[in-house]
């Protein structure tokens, strides 16, 4: 019963990342249909929405607003490295050739899983090491990184994937100490809010109706995601389902190739093949492996 317990319960985490991979590829997608807006305000607008759709959750709940006790500064953390996260990839996304930004963020599974060394005292196993591995193989492959890196945007976009791979462990370690995933998602969303907003004000760019549109929806789409994900790390190890994390490049690339007329190559096809083919490996290996 155990063991199928544990299989049920990766299976949704499984689930639940996939849910939040095209959740945040649409949230892409639509940001950069928004055109040309301030980055801050943009990152504003994203959190705000979310902000929203999580307090609407909460207020539908028994519990309201509460945070466990013990677990605020954890939610701090979590909301720390974040945001700091979140803005240093849309930095490095206005200041960097797109591939070059997608690529240094598909980081984060690796920071996933050295930060669950000391916050979750989880040790990886080889063939998790290995899966992420060929998996970022896989990714180089499709983004194909152009080298032409400045060094503040390089840094920017390191610190971005680095910040939510630290910030999916805290998710995982606050699930481990029962807290709601609504109340971690408003947390984080009006901390980023908070953040923004300053940067937002004081270089505020007057809308169209359609960009503040493609922005709400990038909004929504940004809280499906962080629902998803939140609840992802509290049903499986990062070292189990942060491969399938990746999948959020195969999500961009078929909306790209739908709506925006992108082609993928040779090279893009192989990415794809070899990042699905460690995804259902890794799946197919920890349902043999699953510790009763």
């Amino acid at each position: 019963m155990s063991s199928l317990k544990l299989q049920s319960n990766h299976a949704k985490g499984i689930g639940c990342i996939l849910l939040a991979a095209f959740g945040f590829a649409l949230m892409t997608f639509f940001v950069r249909m928004s055109g040309d807006v301030p980055t801050m305000q943009k990152a504003f607008f994203r959190n705000a929405f979310a902000a929203v759709i999580a307090f609407i959750s909460l207020q539908r709940s028994e519990e309201k607003f509460k945070i466990r006790k013990g677990n605020g500064r954890y939610i701090f953390l979590r909301c720390l490295f974040g945001t700091t996260g979140l803005m240093c990839n849309f930095y490095a996304i206005d200041n960097l050739p797109l591939a070059d930004a997608n690529m240094l963020n598909k980081l984060s599974p690796f920071f996933a899983i050295l930060a669950s060394i000391p916050i979750l005292k989880e040790k990886p196993s080889k063939v998790d090491v290995m899966t992420t591995v060929i998996a970022f193989m896989g990714v180089i492959l499709i983004a194909r990184p152009t080298g032409d890196m400045s060094v503040l945007p390089a840094l920017a976009g390191i610190w971005g994937g680095a910040g939510a791979g630290i910030a999916y462990t805290y998710i995982r370690f606050l699930g481990g100490r029962g807290e709601r995933t609504p109340v971690i998602v408003l947390c984080f969303s009006l901390f980023s809010c908070l953040l923004t907003a300053p940067f937002m004000i004081f270089n505020y760019s007057p809308m169209e109706w359609w960009q503040l549109g493609c922005l709400m929806i990038a909004g929504i789409f940004a809280a499906v995601a962080q629902f998803a994900i939140t609840s992802a790390y509290k049903f499986a190890p990062a070292r189990e389902i942060s491969v399938f994390d990746y999948t959020q490049v195969i999500f961009a690339a078929m909306l790209g190739i739908v709506f925006l007329g992108e082609i993928p190559n040779a090279l893009s096809i192989a990415g794809y093949v070899i990042v699905i083919g460690m995804a259902v490996f890794r799946w197919y290996w920890n349902l043999k492996h699953v510790e009763a």
